[in-house]
């Protein structure tokens, strides 16, 4: 089972958490009415193997919204920082 070290509630099972996607993809300028584009970002994702950068919230404890580096190989969660507190953070 997947296990995330949630900085202010201590390492919770997944079922905690509710997973919030890719955290490297970079959502269209609102003004943007490229309709490919907008469906792109909704709809398309790449599968990775390897590390993958992802948006996890607490939602069974803090409700913090979590920064997760994890591998999608063998799921070893390599780091977790609170998502307003990573370089250029903005909230999922």
């Amino acid at each position: 089972m997947l296990r995330i070290a949630c900085p202010y509630c201590g390492e919770r099972d997944q079922v905690e958490y509710v997973y919030a996607g890719d955290a490297t993809c970079r959502m269209p300028e609102l003004t943007d009415s490229d309709l490919d584009r907008w469906a792109d970002w909704v709809f398309i994702r790449d599968n990775p193997m390897g590390e993958h950068h992802e948006f996890w919230q607490h939602v069974h404890g803090c409700r913090q919204w979590l920064f997760v580096v994890r591998d999608t190989v063998t799921h070893e969660v390599r780091s977790v920082t609170l998502a307003r507190e990573r370089p250029g953070a903005t909230q999922p």
